[in-house]
This record gives structure tokens, C-alpha cells and sequence, in this order.
């Protein structure tokens, strides 16, 4: 089976519930980008799920 996908998400949950994003999130988000730029993958969003809600880094403006 072949997989030629060049859109991606990145999701993840936090245990504590608080989705906000915290600075490993952000830079661990930024290192996937631009890794995955030259390969002509695009991220298109990262969300984190928490308990009560989510968090869209892009929603966020963060990438």
C-alpha cells in the first residue's frame, strides 16, 4: 500500500486538561515545519486536545 500524502496534522492530547500550547509545543510544531517543508509536506494544523476543549496552533496564529 502507498501513502502520498502532502497535508499532515500533528495532534496531541495534555493530560493535565489545559490545551494551551506550552513553548515545547510551539517548537517541537515550528521543527516538524520546517522539516517537512522540503519535502514537500505541508503541516496544516496542530491541535491539542484537553479536557474541556482543544487548541489550534494555526487558529492560534502560531504556525
Amino acid at each position: 500500500m502507498q501513502y502520498n500524502s502532502r497535508l499532515k496534522w500533528v495532534m496531541h492530547n495534555h493530560p493535565s486538561g489545559d490545551p494551551t500550547p506550552s513553548r515545547a509545543d510551539i517548537d517541537m510544531t515550528k521543527m516538524i515545519v520546517d522539516t517537512a517543508k522540503p519535502l514537500g509536506i505541508t503541516v496544516h494544523d496542530h491541535i491539542i486536545i484537553g479536557r474541556d476543549g482543544h487548541a489550534s496552533l494555526r487558529g492560534l496564529r502560531l504556525i
